[in-house]
């Protein structure tokens, strides 16, 4: 029998693929697009924004898939795509092939993100759920700290080809791992037909629920400022403050609060309870918002470095303890249909933060304005949606169609 230990490393590998693909790829945006050019309206940015939709559509179709034919096998048939997408981006010669390999790469990834937290769903819940994800979260931001100062490594000794490469030998050692050591979590009896009326009606009774609704949007609200970040980034640091080659450690240092905010919580969950724990994220997080909303009014958007980085912090540490709550309080009602909840909370908050990230990445122009104020949004109308969500019926949904 695998132990927790072992099961919580490998969960957090399996989920790390996604911040891998997005945050390993940051350092090599640049380079990529005076290498090919931009391909109107296609940008680097949307080597970004595309796999995040990718993955949304991906979420769809293996969330389902998890529940009629097990996890093992949706999660392998991610990894699988995932490799292919990674092979197209990596051979590809122009802009719009790299990003159809994003896609494919989005679509893939899909399979471990939903499996994972559909093979923890079904082994815990509740607050126990919430400190399982917290302890996964904390190993996998590892990989936002470290993934871009290695990608940035490996760019400069063979070419930012050398990166897909590199996802490529970590989703094989990945599956190894997997196929090895992680048994079915899903009994056959409780195993969902794939039939288009009996997803239909699942899934409507699950948005339907306001407690899994209204939280898919709070959770695409935090995770869209995030995400907005993401994707100016390297451009904000350079256009701003006219760090280039270091700027791998900024981005560790930032990451490194919703690192530190993942242990903490997974420490406080069980004494306070995922609901306070996030009502205290979401204060947190507005209230940096606001910081570097004030820092930027009295700068013209152009704040000195070590003010926006004393609230950029405080702001991803906020994050940091609201992911494993807002994920944990959406499951918990969805005992019976965990790869169909999960896959549809993780596309709709996915869809959510990349047109909450697009509309704000408009605005950017060379300053902080865009995402100071995508933080303090974010923060405060995610946290009236959780509070609204709190009125809804707390009884599990009971699926249709089980075998």
């Amino acid at each position: 029998m695998t132990s927790l230990r072992e099961r919580i490393l490998l969960y957090a590998g399996l989920t790390s693929l996604t911040a891998l693909s997005i945050d390993g790829l940051l350092p090599a945006l640049r380079r990529i697009g005076a290498e090919m050019a931009e391909a109107p309206p296609l940008s680097t940015q949307s080597v970004i924004a595309l796999f995040i939709v990718g993955m949304a559509i991906g979420e769809l179709f293996l969330g389902p898939l998890s529940d009629a034919v097990g996890r093992r096998k949706a999660l392998l048939l991610g990894l699988g795509l995932y490799a292919f997408g990674t092979l197209v981006a990596m051979l590809s010669t122009t802009l719009p092939l790299l990003v159809l390999g994003r896609i494919l790469q989005g679509i893939g990834v899909a399979g471990p993100k939903i499996a994972t937290r559909a093979m923890i769903r079904d082994q815990f819940e509740g607050d126990a759920m919430a400190r399982i994800l917290s302890f996964m979260f904390t190993l996998f931001i590892l990989v936002p700290m470290l993934a871009p100062l290695l990608a940035q490594g490996l760019m400069a000794l063979f070419g930012w080809r050398a990166i897909f490469a590199a996802y490529l030998a970590i989703a094989l050692l990945l599956a190894f791992w997997f196929i090895r050591r992680q048994p079915e979590t899903l009994h056959p009896a409780r195993h969902i037909p794939l039939r288009p009326r009996t997803l239909l009606v699942n899934a409507a009774s699950i948005l339907a629920a306001r407690r899994v609704s209204l939280l898919i949007v709070a959770t695409g609200l935090v995770f869209g400022a995030q995400l907005l970040y993401l994707a100016t980034a390297a451009d904000l640091f350079f256009d701003i403050y006219g760090i280039a080659e270091t700027f791998p450690l900024y981005f560790a240092l930032l990451a490194l609060g919703v690192g530190l905010a993942s242990f903490v919580n997974a420490r406080c969950v069980p004494r306070f309870g995922m609901e306070t724990m996030a009502r205290a994220g979401y204060a947190g997080l507005t209230a940096a918002g606001l910081a570097l909303l004030a820092a930027c009014a009295v700068s013209s958007g152009k704040p000195p470095l070590t003010l926006f980085l004393a609230c950029a912090f405080p702001a991803f540490f906020a994050i940091g303890i609201l992911f494993g709550n807002l994920n944990a309080m959406a499951m918990r009602s969805l005992a019976n249909m965990a790869g169909l909840g999960a896959a549809l909370i993780a596309s709709g908050s996915s869809l959510v933060s990349a047109l909450f990230a697009t509309l704000f990445g408009h605005f950017y122009a060379g300053t902080l304005f865009s995402l100071a104020t995508a933080l303090t949004l974010a923060g405060l109308l995610a946290f009236l949606l959780t509070e609204w969500s709190r009125t809804g019926d707390t009884g599990p949904i009971k699926p249709v169609g089980r075998t």
